[in-house]
């Protein structure tokens, strides 16, 4: 079971683990051993996310989810095969805790009267500055 937060736990059998080769450093033991794992998970099938938060988790995802709604999350860092599979649910819990967040709504602001001022000021400045370069051309 992978505790996402106390709303939402994932079983075992919706994750999908494969264990590859590593890539990197590591030398013999590196081109022995499958110790990087590719984890899975279909958010098309997750009854626990409403639309919006998988909506947003594909967002946050970006190209670790394909079109049909595969989330992959490839771990390799370490070179214990363990500690990458601890590394990859933690990584997918950590996006899933993101993506169920929903985000606080703008409150629209009106700019403070001095801002406005300053703001034209320096557009008059401006103006001003290339009025005076069209007005007198410099003469050599």
């Amino acid at each position: 079971m992978l505790t996402v937060n106390h709303h939402v736990v994932i079983s075992e059998e919706d994750l999908n683990e494969t264990f590859i080769r590593s890539s990197g450093p590591g030398g013999q033991h590196v081109n022995k051993t499958s110790t990087a794992v590719q984890l899975r998970y279909d958010t098309s099938r997750a009854d626990h996310l409403s639309e919006a938060a998988k909506n947003r988790l594909r967002r946050l995802a970006g190209s670790c989810m394909n079109v049909d709604g595969v989330l992959m999350i490839e771990a390799s860092r370490y070179r214990s095969r363990e500690r990458n599979r601890q590394e990859a649910r933690q990584r997918l819990s950590a996006l899933l805790r993101r993506a169920l967040e929903k985000p606080k709504p703008r409150q629209r602001t009106r700019p403070t009267m001095a801002t406005i001022r300053n703001r034209l000021d320096e557009k008059k400045r401006r103006s001003m500055i290339k009025r005076r370069r069209s007005v007198s051309p410099r003469e050599d």
